[in-house]
C-alpha cells in the first residue's frame, strides 16, 4: 500500500537526499572510469532510497533494535519497492569493490545499465513522494557499432 503524502509536508531531508542523489547521478554519468560510474550510481540509488525513509519511516523503540541497512528498510517501509531494494542490496558488494579501485568489479555494460536503472529508481521515488519526477537522464547509452556509409562515386560525365 502506498502512502500518500504530501509533497509540500516533505522534510527537508528528504529534499537534501533527492538532489544528492540528482547529483550522485550526474557524478555517474561524468564519470571516465568504470568503477567509479557503477559507484556514484548505487550511492545516488541509495541516497534516492534515504529520501523516502526520511520521509516514510517512523522510529522503533529503543529496546532491541537490530540493525538494518537502508535496503532492508526500503522493503519494510514501502514494500511497492520490495523488487528494487532486492535489487540494489545485490549490487552492494560490487560498489564496494568499485570503490575499493577495483577494475574487475563491474563491466562498463553493468556501470552503464546501473546509471539507468538508479535514474528510474529515484523517479519512482519522486513519484511516491507526490513529486513529479525529473526527466529521466540520457547521456549514457550502450556504445553502438559505428556505421560508416560507402563512398559513391561521383560522376564526372555531366
Amino acid at each position: 500500500m502506498t502512502e500518500h503524502l504530501n509533497p509540500y509536508a516533505l522534510p527537508a531531508t528528504t529534499h537534501s537526499y533527492l538532489a544528492r542523489s540528482a547529483e550522485s547521478l550526474s557524478d555517474a554519468i561524468a564519470a571516465t572510469d568504470v568503477p567509479s560510474r557503477y559507484a556514484f550510481a548505487h550511492v545516488a540509488a541509495l541516497r534516492a532510497a534515504a529520501a523516502l525513509l526520511a520521509a516514510r519511516a517512523r522510529p522503533a523503540p529503543a529496546r532491541r533494535r537490530p540493525q538494518k541497512n537502508a535496503w532492508v528498510l526500503l522493503a519494510e517501509v514501502a514494500p511497492e519497492l520490495g523488487e528494487w531494494a532486492t535489487f540494489f542490496a545485490a549490487g552492494a558488494a560490487k560498489r564496494a569493490a568499485a570503490e575499493a579501485g577495483s577494475t574487475r568489479a563491474v563491466s562498463e555494460r553493468e556501470a552503464d545499465d546501473l546509471v539507468r536503472d538508479a535514474d528510474r529508481f529515484l523517479g519512482v521515488v519522486e513519484q511516491s513522494l507526490g513529486l513529479v519526477p525529473h526527466a529521466p537522464l540520457r547521456a549514457v547509452q550502450v556504445p553502438q557499432a559505428r556505421v560508416i556509409p560507402p563512398r559513391r562515386e561521383v560522376s564526372r560525365s555531366a
